[in-house]
């Protein structure tokens, strides 16, 4: 079937990697990159074992707990490398502050727009603040978690973006950074891209959708 849908998660694929963001703030906030690493560990393995548990990147992420107590519950857990304590307050926007805009990718999403493409934003929001004023012109439809208090992988929060878009899971493609989400979009029949780079994405979905999407591609 003929893919005439493309979703797309934003955080390290419409931005800048997040490895990349986070060394950035550990850097400048002088975080002891040890303790971040072990409560990420500890945290991110459980919010995607499936078991039901609840976690702050769970609560966080489908809006049962709020970004300024994911903030206290985080800033307990970590140092700075002389040992003080790191402050809670706006600790999310610090951590997020080097994320910039990967423009071919909004450049593709654009002309698949465009293009007749059914385009929509799925992401899991860790208190992120959005280029919004940029979407009419990327997406058809936004599907923020913490706003409609779901995530992925939930496979609801995938049918909630179909739906919104009026496809089916096979008319459809999926990118994101995390391949936890990918497989997980597999699963209901998308089509599952894998994002590790601009470039090669791009072709992917030229592929897939059967129209040029980089630079000079069918905006007007």
């Amino acid at each position: 079937m003929t893919v005439r849908g493309l979703i797309t998660d934003w955080g390290g694929v419409l931005t800048t990697p997040l490895k990349e963001t986070i060394t950035a703030w550990i850097e400048a906030d002088d975080i002891d990159p040890d303790a971040y690493k072990l409560v990420m560990k500890e945290w991110v393995t459980q919010a995607y074992a499936g078991d039901g548990a609840v976690n702050p990147i769970h609560g966080l992420e489908d809006g049962s707990l709020s970004p300024a107590e994911f903030e206290r519950l985080l800033a307990e857990r970590l140092r700075t490398r002389t040992g003080t304590a790191v402050p809670a307050d706006g600790l999310l926007t610090r951590m997020f502050l080097a994320f910039e805009p990967v423009e071919p990718m909004y450049d593709a999403l654009r002309n698949a727009k465009a293009a007749g493409v059914r385009t929509c934003l799925l992401s899991n929001s860790w208190g992120n603040t959005y280029p919004r004023e940029l979407f009419a012109e990327m997406f058809d439809a936004v599907v923020i978690s913490s706003e409609v208090r779901l995530r992925k992988p939930d496979p609801a929060i995938f049918h909630h973006a179909l739906e919104l878009i009026g496809l089916t899971p096979e008319e459809c493609a999926f990118v994101d950074d995390i391949e936890h989400n990918v497989r997980a979009a597999e699963e209901l029949g998308i089509t599952g891209v894998h994002y590790v780079d601009a470039e090669s994405t791009v072709v992917r979905l030229e592929g897939l959708l059967g129209i040029p999407l980089g630079d000079g591609g069918q905006r007007p």
